[in-house]
């Protein structure tokens, strides 16, 4: 794959002119704008089912938890910090773990 100049070196013309040369993705046209119609009535079992089975939103986040933890601050030594970062990701976890086991 080619690689691109930056955006900051192209023209607007230029960067016109490339999107116009896109096949995979046309420039919809007025009249194509004209006849389009939301996705609930174009295909409404569909948007019903997955609206039903809660697919009509992407969750943010995280998925919930049944463990919820609870966010606080925590003062420690420097040697104790680095100690469990040093270990790769999941030092926190472990910090978890040892406090469990105190």
């Amino acid at each position: 794959m080619k690689k691109l100049p930056s955006i900051k070196a192209i023209s607007d013309s230029e960067i016109q002119a490339m999107i116009d040369s896109d096949p995979d993705a046309p420039e919809a046209t007025d009249e194509q704008l004209a006849r389009a119609r939301p996705f609930v009535e174009v295909f409404p079992a569909l948007a019903a089912k997955m609206k039903a089975g809660g697919v009509t939103h992407r969750p943010i986040g995280r998925p919930l938890s049944a463990n919820k933890k609870v966010a606080v601050s925590l003062r420690l030594d420097p040697d104790v910090l680095e100690k469990f970062k040093s270990a790769g990701p999941g030092w926190q976890a472990r910090i978890n773990e040892a406090l469990r086991k105190a």
